[in-house]
């Protein structure tokens, strides 16, 4: 399964094992799609917290979610995201149905999307899943996870 980023060199290719088992200290978060909570939430909360994430030792702080590498680097930069919260397109979902975090929005219109989560990744393994009920914003923000770290 392949992840895409866009930079500055154009789309990369990366698999999710590139992300999490490079180094110690790796968190994964992901948002559903690009809407009000978590453009206006969720991942401003990770692009105001870098320092603090930063001071706790993560080294890698991702945004995934069912989109193109388009729509996410458009995203990020509207956030101003670049630079410190990677970007990652899931396009055709692969990653998230092998999560088993995918969200059925066909019947408004969106397809099947991600459910909203932050995942802390060290070494490879899981270490924290936390994955909102729908319509909620609570665990899966930067201030819940630094509270876990």
């Amino acid at each position: 399964m392949t992840l895409r980023n866009l930079t500055s060199e154009g789309i990369k290719e990366i698999t999710p094992d590139g992300i999490v088992r490079r180094e110690e200290g790796r968190a994964v978060r992901g948002a559903r799609r690009y809407t009000r909570t978590c453009s206006q939430r969720h991942l401003p909360s990770y692009v105001g917290n870098i320092a603090a994430l930063k001071a706790k030792g993560v080294d890698t702080i991702a945004c995934l979610a069912v989109n193109d590498a388009f729509v996410m680097g458009a995203w990020g930069k509207e956030h101003g995201a670049e630079g410190k919260v990677m970007m990652l397109g899931d396009g055709s979902g692969e990653f998230t149905r092998a999560m088993g975090l995918e969200l059925d929005r066909v019947k408004e219109g969106m397809g099947v999307r991600s459910q909203r989560y932050a995942m802390l990744v060290e070494n490879g393994v899981v270490k924290a899943l936390n994955v909102e009920q729908p319509g909620e914003y609570a665990v899966s923000s930067a201030e819940a996870m630094l509270e876990k770290l």
